[in-house]
């Protein structure tokens, strides 16, 4: 093992790179192109090789095998594991290069697990996680964990277990979670012969004016709705028909919700990132909504939504 520049690289590795950060180890049989960028404390492993235009933040793990071609940013804290596979032309041919290839980013903290595949042109979002072996076909969203091929959603990280959860509350009124503002609502339910009738009040038990109303339907399983916050407008969930998975965010807690009857309703104050997925077949979600649509008020990147709420 020599030393180069302050970053270690293996007598039978290659670095062409003196773009390298300090603390880098380079392993055996691994290869540094000329113009590739590659951060302080990382791991690159034995036999990975990466090309020129490419972009390593810092702390990032390159496990054995894996290549990074042309187009790929990976930022802080990555863990790539074990011949996971990076494409970045759709249609390739040889010896035809495209006039500038796909930007596959892979935000920080995400894991991609061994054996991955990941499409080009794609985002994977901070702190996701690619289950081995998944092949990923779109982008996912930021806490998302995907496997299978096509890779699908089949849950996010670091969120209070549903067992754990109030989703089963029984007793009628609200009960507080552990995201902040987020509470659960149970209401009045009148059963008889001739059918069941839920009731809510507007201003009591959707606490806040109601000036819009959508509902969601007929969306596949496989499809992820949410996926942001709004910076002033409040929000009321009811799955009229057939249940949902709701995930609520405030920037340090998360926790999962399964809305699988008329007499629940979930609120969502003002800047809590909303998710919502697993939609059974017939499910219907009706949202009231405290303002009328403005394409101002939603905050879409997870990324922005933290800054905002670690800047309060």
């Amino acid at each position: 093992m020599k030393k180069l520049n302050k970053f270690y690289t293996h007598e039978k590795a290659l670095c062409e790179s003196v773009n390298v950060g300090p603390d880098t180890k380079i392993w055996a049989f691994a290869h540094v192109l000329p113009n590739a960028i590659v951060g302080s404390d990382c791991n690159i492993c034995d036999g990975v090789f990466i090309e020129n235009d490419v972009v390593i933040g810092d702390r990032v793990t390159l496990k054995c095998g894996v290549q990074v071609w042309d187009g790929i940013t990976l930022e802080d804290d990555v863990f790539v594991g074990p011949n996971a596979t990076f494409t970045n032309d759709l249609f390739p041919r040889s010896k035809i290069y495209p006039n500038k290839f796909y930007r596959t980013i892979v935000r920080k903290g995400a894991s991609l697990g061994g054996n991955c595949t990941i499409l080009p042109g794609l985002t994977i979002g901070e702190n996701a996680m690619v289950g081995a072996g998944a092949v990923v076909t779109r982008s996912v969203p930021a806490n998302a964990i995907v496997v299978g091929n096509p890779a699908k959603i089949i849950g996010y990280v670091d969120t209070v277990p549903i067992s754990q959860s109030v989703s089963d509350a029984s007793r009628v009124g609200l009960t507080k979670t552990t995201v902040s503002g987020v509470t659960l609502h149970k209401f009045d339910e009148v059963v008889d012969i001739r059918g069941s009738l839920s009731v809510g009040e507007f201003g009591s038990t959707v606490p806040f004016d109601v000036a819009r109303y959508f509902l969601v339907y007929n969306v596949p399983t496989a499809e992820t709705r949410g996926e942001h916050a709004h910076k002033e407008c409040h929000q009321f969930l009811i799955v009229v028909k057939g249940s949902i998975h709701v995930v609520a965010d405030d920037g340090v807690n998360r926790q999962e919700f399964v809305l699988n009857a008329p007499t629940q309703g979930l609120y969502l104050p003002p800047m809590t990132w909303g998710v919502q997925y697993k939609y059974s077949n017939d499910a219907v979600l009706l949202v009231f909504a405290s303002h009328v649509y403005d394409a101002a008020d939603y905050i879409r990147d997870y990324n922005k939504f933290s800054e905002l709420k670690s800047n309060g």
